[in-house]
Order: structure tokens, then C-alpha cells, then sequence
């Protein structure tokens, strides 16, 4: 027997029920959690209810955590030296390297936001991580193939200081496609994976409650441990010159990511899609503006709550506030359907009103993100422009420089509740002290990324010191100078990532999980059109009358300083207007699913 689901069809009954209780304790409490139903209504993937035994829990949370660690360091392998290969193999100067890392990468972010609205929608969330991933595997075989027998023309070509002859249009095009496909797979899947991985915790269980808390930080290790290797092993083989071969490992990844997917399809545990949520987002907002003259400010019984032809009950009400409004209760108890496009629940408002409530501190976090972008693009630059020699025969490649802000970040996430927070709690002396929550430690973030900021600002001063000084391109000064930026800025990340996914997550209602983390991700995109809209500015403005801007091919003959300060600037602005949003946000709060009722109509 599965808990209080006995009625489903389809689900087996224990003939030894009567019998269970007869032996110990223990072991009948035991028996009876592993045959138990979840109680939060996720579905095996026959379609019926969930036996925890059977299902989900840790052993399918590895899996994906294993399978999300695969497919960060196959998209690692293609992303992290895109703006050395656009230079030595494209042809591209830093500007435009830099420019088109930017697009690529709010791109990779923005498919996350419509991977998510499929998802929640259409697909289902195990759908949506097959079909992508599927996408991803093409596009990084591809990406091998055309870099294989078409660009890395002449052979030894692409490493730095060396380039590589003009491609042709095709080529050029082909190559394109190829990393726009894996930009389609990567960012469609991401907020689904992580999603779909928390669906395998029973939220109304306090043990998996806790797993469930815990997932989104481990989701974040893995995906750092899989760049944590691409941003080491594969940068460096890509660095002298072997991208083929980084192409191809980085397809063998993505390919066993995809059958370390299927291995669990059994066992997982799922949740049907909500329906069409855009169709209802602009359902609701049409019939909102509508009714919007005639509403008139009452408290409404509890029962006004409830969506209309709602047939799902794990979808969870928000708690009804202490008051909204209603319509006409006599017009809608003789019109048991009326037109969705004049008339919604308050329930379907009130979860619009979820959403459009967290884009101010959407808006904030955008430009977070700017020095996240910048560190993949600008400080891999300056760091190409640094002494990277460690002995006579060794130079450390630029780019694996991110292996200190992986580390930093990776550290920092697994010692986040053991170590820092009781030390955080001893600091402050409080009697009841509280954990920072999301929306403070995503402050917290902001701050230290002014910081870094202002250090590499710091930093690029001393390196074009001692370039000019020398007379040479390349400074005397070691790379290794960079460790504090990078380390500060994984820092960063750690509070601003994690805090957003978990309060994105918590502040949307449970049909637009994903679409939450969604839009968590696409301030990702948004901040890399940002970042290449503010370097496009600044390069217009401090290129005129021949000089050779902040950016210059030679950055030497530059100021990337400044555009450091005016980063750190923006974002010290952008802190000011953040703490303004976050303090004036209140929170959700979604009822219990074993409060909610059987199903009642609205009444307007």
C-alpha cells in the first residue's frame, strides 16, 4: 500500500499490511517509509504515485549531479578559450573577441529562459534535459568536425602569436551554427537539470526537505568541478594549439552525460507540466486589465483562492493576504465557465503578481553578472598580455587562471554551513541568531564583486607599468598577480548564484519552478549584452580622433584600468539600488500541500 494513495490505479497493495505491524518497531517504520508515496505528488515514470523506496532521493540526485558535472566541462571545453580561439583562429582583434564571447555567452543564458518555459509548459522537465542534451552532443560533434577539416589551417596554427589563415564565409558560418547549437542545448537543459533535481526530494518530508535545500549548492559544485577540469586539462591542450582534440573529449563528455541521463530514466521521480503558462500569464494580465474599473477592495472568503479547472493538487495556493479584491459573486455562480479572457481566479493573479515582483531584484543582479562575463573574457586578456612563464619549458595558459575562482567558489559552497555560518553566528553574539538569507547574502556578493573589480583595476595598472617600462608587449609582471581578482570574484559567486537559484526557486509558485530559475539564469544573458553593450560604448567614445581606446588590439597602448573602475563603479551603483529593492521585497508564502483542500471554484 502506498500512504493514503490506495485509491490509484495501477498502484500494487501489499497483501502483508495487516501483518507489518506485528514485528519491531523499527523495522515496521522503516518498512513503511520505503513503501510509502511521497506526499508532495511527484509521479514514477509510469504515471503513478511515487514509492520513496523506489525513487528519486540521492541516488538519483548523483546521477544528475554527475550528469550536470559532464556537461559543464563538455560546454567548458568549447567556452572557456573562445576568446584566444577568436583571436588566433577567427582573426579577431580583443574587442571583437571579447564582444562575441559576450553575445555567445547571454545567449547560452537567454535559451535558458525559453528551455524553462518548455519545460514547466509542455515538455515536463525530464523531456526538456534529453532533448537539449541531445541538441548539445550535435553541436559540440560539429564544432569538432569543422574546426578538425576546415580552420586549423595551417597545421600548428592557433596558439598565441600564431595565427591561422582567412576562412571562408561557409566556414566561418558552419562554425557558428555549430557553437550557437551548443549554446541552444547547454542553456535550454540547465534550469531544468536543476530543477528536475530537486524534484527527486519530498519537500513535505523533513529529512528530504533538507536534501532538497542542500541539492542547489551541490548543483553548483558539480557544475564548477566539471569547468574545474576543462579550465585546467582542456585549456591547456587547447592552448597549444591541440583544440582539436579539446573538441573532441569535450564530445565524448557530452555524450556520456547523455547516457548517464537515460540510466535513470526507471527511477526518477516527476511532475506533470503545468500547462500553458505564457497562454495564462497573458490570460491573466488580458482579464486583470479588464475587470481592473469595476474591482472593488473587499476581503475575499478563502474559496475565492482557487484557480478554476485546476486538476492538479500539487500545485500549492498562495496564503490569501488580508485583502484583494472581487467581482460580482451572483454573475459567476450562474457561469460556471466564463470567458478566461475577462475573468481569472485571484489565484492566477496573484501568481502573476509573484513573478512581475521579483524582476526589480531581476533587474538588479543583471549586472552582477557583467563581472562574472568580464573575468571569462577580459581577464583571461590580461592575462594573455602578462608573464605566464612558470620554468623555461612551462607557461600556464591564461585561461586556466578560473581555476582559482572554481576552487574559491567550490570551497566556499562546501564550508558554507559547516565552517563559515556557526562562525558568522559566534561573530555576531546574538541571542537568536539568524542565518543571512537570500536576499543578503546576494548583497553580500555585490559587495565583494565591487572589490575584485577595483583589484583588477589595480593590478592591469602595475602589468602596463611594467609592459611600458620594458618597451616590451608582454609584461614582466607574473600572472599569477590575478589570483586575488579571481578568487574574490568566486567568492561572489557563491553567495550571488546560490542565493538566487534558492530564492527564485522559493518565490515562485510551484507550476513556474522552472521559469523561475529561468529567469534567474537569463540575468546571466541579460548581463552579457550588457557587458558587451558598455564595452561597445566605451570603445566608441575613447576611440575618436585615432586614439586607440580603452580596449586596443595592444593593451599596452590602452587603459583596461579605467574600464575595471567604471565596472566597479557601476556595480558599487547598482549595490545602492538593490538594497533599496531587497528591503522593500516581502516574501511569498505557499500553503502546505497537506492543507490544500479539494477544489473550489472562484467566485469573482
Amino acid at each position: 500500500m502506498c500512504g493514503s494513495n490506495e485509491n490509484y490505479i495501477g498502484v500494487p497493495q501489499s497483501q502483508d499490511d495487516s501483518s507489518s505491524g506485528s514485528g519491531s518497531g523499527s523495522g515496521g517504520e522503516a518498512s513503511s517509509n520505503w513503501n510509502a508515496c511521497t506526499k508532495d505528488g511527484s509521479l514514477d515514470w509510469h504515471g503513478r504515485p511515487a514509492i520513496k523506496g523506489k525513487s528519486g532521493g540521492w541516488k538519483s540526485g548523483i546521477l544528475l549531479l554527475v550528469n550536470q558535472g559532464l556537461v559543464n566541462l563538455a560546454f567548458g571545453g568549447v567556452e572557456v578559450n573562445m576568446v584566444l580561439f577568436s583571436k588566433s583562429v577567427l582573426r579577431q582583434t580583443n574587442a571583437e573577441a571579447a564582444n562575441s564571447f559576450s553575445r555567445w555567452m547571454g545567449t547560452v543564458y537567454l535559451f535558458s529562459l525559453m528551455g524553462a518555459f518548455l519545460s514547466d509548459s509542455y515538455l515536463g522537465r525530464y523531456l526538456t534535459c534529453f532533448i537539449f542534451q541531445v541538441v548539445l552532443t550535435i553541436g559540440l560533434v560539429l564544432c569538432s568536425l569543422v574546426t578538425q577539416h576546415f580552420l586549423l589551417k595551417p597545421h600548428g596554427c592557433g596558439t598565441i602569436g600564431h595565427l591561422c589563415d582567412p576562412h571562408s564565409p561557409f566556414e566561418t558560418a558552419i562554425f557558428y551554427i555549430s557553437i550557437y547549437l551548443i549554446a541552444l542545448g547547454n542553456g535550454a537543459s540547465e534550469p531544468a537539470l536543476a530543477t528536475f533535481g530537486s524534484d527527486q526530494f519530498d519537500e513535505e518530508d523533513p529529512d528530504e526537505k533538507q536534501s532538497k535545500t542542500s541539492f542547489f549548492s551541490y548543483f553548483y559544485v558539480a557544475l564548477n568541478l566539471g569547468a574545474l577540469i576543462s579550465e585546467t586539462v582542456l585549456v591547456y591542450l587547447e592552448t597549444m594549439g591541440e583544440y582539436v582534440l579539446g573538441f573532441w573529449i569535450s564530445a565524448g563528455s557530452g555524450i556520456a552525460a547523455l547516457i548517464l541521463l537515460l540510466t535513470g530514466t526507471l527511477r526518477y521521480r516527476h511532475f506533470k507540466p503545468s500547462g500553458k503558462c505564457t497562454f495564462k500569464f497573458l490570460l491573466t494580465e488580458t482579464a486583470s486589465m479588464k475587470v481592473m474599473a469595476k474591482m472593488a477592495r473587499i476581503t475575499a472568503p478563502e474559496g475565492y483562492y482557487t484557480q478554476m479547472g485546476s486538476s492538479s493538487w500539487t500545485e500549492r495556493p498562495l496564503l490569501p493576504p488580508s485583502d484583494t479584491v472581487s467581482l460580482n459573486p451572483e454573475k459567476t455562480q450562474q457561469q460556471q465557465r466564463p470567458n478566461p479572457w475577462r475573468l481569472c481566479a485571484v489565484t492566477q493573479v496573484e501568481e502573476v503578481k509573484c513573478v512581475l515582483r521579483l524582476l526589480p531584484i531581476w533587474l538588479c543582479i543583471i549586472l552582477s553578472s557583467v563581472v562574472f562575463i568580464q573575468m571569462m573574457s577580459l581577464f583571461v586578456e590580461q592575462g594573455a598580455a602578462m608573464n605566464t612563464a612558470i620554468s623555461s619549458g612551462f607557461h600556464f595558459p591564461p585561461a586556466s587562471m578560473t581555476a582559482f575562482d572554481i576552487i574559491s567558489t567550490s570551497t566556499f559552497i562546501l564550508f558554507y554551513h559547516k565552517l563559515i555560518l556557526p562562525l558568522f553566528i559566534k561573530i555576531t553574539k546574538k541571542k537568536a541568531p539568524k542565518p543571512p538569507t537570500e536576499l543578503q547574502r546576494i548583497g553580500i556578493g555585490l559587495a565583494i564583486a565591487v572589490v575584485a573589480m577595483v583589484i583588477a583595476g589595480l593590478v592591469e595598472q602595475q602589468r602596463r607599468k611594467y609592459a611600458v617600462g620594458d618597451g616590451r608587449e608582454i609584461s614582466s609582471l607574473s600572472i599569477f598577480w590575478q589570483t586575488p581578482q579571481y578568487i574574490l570574484v568566486g567568492v561572489a559567486e557563491a553567495f550571488i548564484y546560490v542565493a538566487q537559484w534558492e530564492f527564485f526557486s522559493k518565490q515562485t509558485p510551484d507550476g513556474l519552478k522552472s521559469i523561475g530559475l529561468g529567469l534567474c539564469m537569463s540575468s546571466s544573458a541579460m548581463g552579457s549584452y550588457v557587458c558587451s553593450m558598455i564595452l561597445t560604448v566605451v570603445m566608441g567614445i575613447t576611440s575618436k580622433d585615432g586614439k586607440p581606446g580603452w580596449v586596443p588590439p595592444n593593451l599596452n597602448d590602452g587603459r583596461l584600468d579605467r574600464f575595471f573602475f567604471l565596472s566597479a563603479c557601476l556595480t558599487a551603483l547598482n549595490l545602492g539600488v538593490y538594497i533599496v529593492c531587497a528591503r522593500r521585497y516581502k516574501c511569498i508564502e505557499l500553503e502546505k500541500r497537506e492543507n490544500v483542500g479539494k477544489e473550489m471554484e472562484v467566485v469573482p
